[in-house]
C-alpha cells in the first residue's frame, strides 16, 4: 500500500508534453497502479467522499395477513 504522505520539502518542477513515465508505470504491478489511483483520488477528493454522499436506509415492511 501506499504511505499516504506528501513531502513538503521538495519541489519540482517538469515540462510534463516532454515526460515520459510510462516505463515506470510499466514496471509497477497492476495492483501498485490502482492503489496510486486511489491514492492521487483521496488527495483530490478526501478519504470519505463517496461514503458520505451515499447513506443506505433499510426498511422492513411487514405484510398484512388477510
Amino acid at each position: 500500500m501506499i504511505e499516504e504522505k506528501i513531502q513538503k520539502t521538495s519541489f519540482e518542477i517538469v515540462d510534463l508534453h516532454n515526460a515520459d513515465d510510462s516505463y515506470y508505470w510499466r514496471a509497477r504491478s497492476p495492483i501498485e497502479r490502482i492503489e496510486a489511483i486511489e491514492f492521487m483520488r483521496k488527495v483530490m477528493f478526501g478519504h470519505d467522499r463517496v461514503s458520505e454522499r451515499l447513506q443506505r436506509v433499510l426498511a422492513v415492511a411487514e405484510l398484512k395477513e388477510n
